[in-house]
């Protein structure tokens, strides 16, 4: 199940985007292990008696759990920033990601104007066989109105998870403005990290990873034998905006990649050994030109991936800067069922390289690290890339990399800031474009019947209807304002391109989406021009200079 979407658009048009990402890492970065509290430390009861003595003397009344979760904080803001507690009502849903699945009902949905509306429903799942469809309209979960009272994601969710084989009773309204009550049997739904597997032209595969679960790399190994029984003998892999996961499934599917017993990344910690990972099976792509997506928001797992192909010289790595994140949690659970999420180890590339840039400076200066780099142009390409951490390293083939602050690619590729507008963004996402969007699906799903993607991509030619439907939504004001954007040139261009991507999720899920919208991505666009031609070889190649 997917919650409502937030808009998909650049660091620079949102500050507080750019915080609630970076955040967003420190609850979904690499685990090695789950272990019990108790077995590790005792109690120690002076925060337990404190917090005692405050509730029997203070003058007001207190909130017990606020003040032992903020003595908590307390206690980690000396650490690294991903250090952290984790309390137990945030617990479970972090981990179903991780996990791979949880118990729920199937359905993908978005909040539009304070509606829930049914996106997507999986295929035989719980609400499917109970004759939900898309296009529907949650109007009641159990006895909780849902329409019309500022219902959160969060809030829908917990009301439709529950345990397998329990019910939940849902009162939907459809399109023909019918209500109707049914009851749902919830069961385990995968939550799928490989969001799109597509074949970007006649040779090359495309893969999208979200994250790094325990499901990824079956997922994975799935995508990668798919697309090469359809004809792919490159691939791209695209892990921008991943925050990690799992070590293992990173390590993995690097091994799918490298060839031979060769190092794929290495841990070590004060207290903690050195431990190598290192390839050695029959891998599923160690032939075949690679080339590997990285942003900023490209963490953890994402980042350790990236290495061991940049260090073996085994792919071309394209984008931005990653995000500097090379450090090793392990979780450790209280007997409430809060956790503690704590560093044990740095990893390391397998040229040697701690990618993790420093936090020397205290969180809130860490946070601010990705405003730092809009306001120096390094995301824009107004000016130089940052090289964080000026240490020298070399790949297998004696290229030059750096250590800290990431892993930098070998081919930069700054936002699209002719694409990405603030207006045209907050259009093409906007509550009234998706209803536009869905309200058109819904009227002509009969007949938007379509080959296959391919075929959609070229027959479909109704984009300039669903924003004319959209702009008659609009009140006069905002109309004339935001005909100005869609009608440019460059405006109609991309507010159609978004319009068609969301219709082809409808039709085709997330990749149809991804084959629409890739379209007009730029490091994509790049990644295929590197991918099919002469240059590619060259990049992996010593340096003149170096051979020297």
């Amino acid at each position: 199940m997917k919650g409502q979407s937030s808009v998909w658009s650049p660091l620079f048009f949102s500050v507080v985007l750019i915080v609630g990402m970076v955040l967003g890492f420190n609850l979904r970065d690499s685990l090695r292990n789950k272990r019990d509290f108790n077995t590790v430390v005792q109690r120690n009861d002076r925060l337990e008696e404190l917090i005692d003595l405050i509730q029997a003397k203070y003058v007001d009344t207190v909130n017990t759990n606020t003040l032992y979760e903020d003595a908590v904080e307390g206690l980690l803001s000396p650490l690294d920033p991903h250090t952290v507690y984790i309390p137990a009502d945030e617990l479970q849903s972090i981990n179903n990601d991780l996990d791979g699945g949880f118990s729920g009902v199937g359905i993908e949905f978005f909040i539009v104007h304070d509606t829930v509306e049914v996106t997507a429903v999986n295929d035989k799942g719980p609400a499917a066989v109970a004759g939900i469809t898309t296009g529907d309209q949650l109007i009641k979960v159990n006895d909780s109105l849902v329409a019309g009272n500022g219902i959160t994601s969060e809030k829908i969710m917990r009301l439709l998870r529950g345990k397998k084989r329990s019910t939940v009773q849902v009162m939907v309204h459809n399109a023909d403005s019918n209500d109707r009550t049914v009851t749902i049997a919830r069961d385990i739904i995968p939550i799928y990290s490989v969001e799109a597997s597509i074949m970007a032209d006649e040779h090359t595969g495309y893969i999208k990873i979200s994250r790094f679960s325990a499901t990824t790399y079956d997922e994975f190994s799935k995508a990668v034998q798919d697309l090469k029984e359809r004809g792919a003998t490159q691939l791209i892999l695209d892990v921008r905006d991943n925050p990690g996961g799992y070590l293992d499934a990173a390590t993995s599917i690097s091994d799918d990649f490298i060839a031979g017993e060769k190092l794929l990344v290495s841990t070590q910690g004060r207290r903690s050994g050195k431990q190598d990972y290192k390839s050695g099976k029959t891998g599923l792509f160690e032939n075949g030109r690679l080339v590997v997506l990285i942003n900023e928001h490209s963490a953890s797992a994402s980042e350790i991936l990236a290495g061991a192909v940049q260090d073996w010289d085994r792919g071309v790595i394209a984008g931005r800067r990653s995000f500097g994140k090379g450090l090793v949690q392990e979780q450790y659970e209280m007997p409430d069922g809060s956790a503690l999420r704590l560093t044990i180890a740095r990893y390391y590339t397998p040229s040697g390289r701690s990618i993790q840039r420093s936090f020397s400076e205290g969180r809130d200066a860490y946070r601010e690290d990705m405003e730092e780099r809009l306001r120096s142009g390094e995301l824009t390409g107004t000016g130089e890339q940052a090289v964080p951490d000026s240490t020298v390293y070399h790949t297998h083939a004696g290229r030059t990399v750096y250590g800290g602050g990431g892993i930098t690619p070998d081919i930069y590729v700054p936002y699209d800031t002719t694409r990405w507008s603030t207006p045209l963004v907050r259009i093409a996402f906007s509550d009234e474009m998706r209803t536009a969007v869905r309200d058109y699906y819904l009227r002509n799903r009969k007949q938007l019947i379509f080959k296959d993607i391919a075929d959609f991509i070229k027959s479909f030619r109704a984009e300039e209807q669903v924003i004319n439907n959209y702009l008659a939504m609009l009140p006069e004001t905002e109309q004339r304002t935001a005909m100005k954007h869609v009608t440019a040139t460059k405006g109609q261009e991309y507010v159609a391109l978004q319009v068609k991507a969301q219709l082809a999720r409808y039709i085709f899920r997330d990749n149809g989406y991804y084959s629409v919208r890739l379209k007009d991505d730029n490091v994509m666009n790049r990644a295929l021009a590197i991918i099919n031609g002469d240059s590619y070889d060259e990049l992996l190649k010593k340096p003149e200079a170096a051979m020297r």
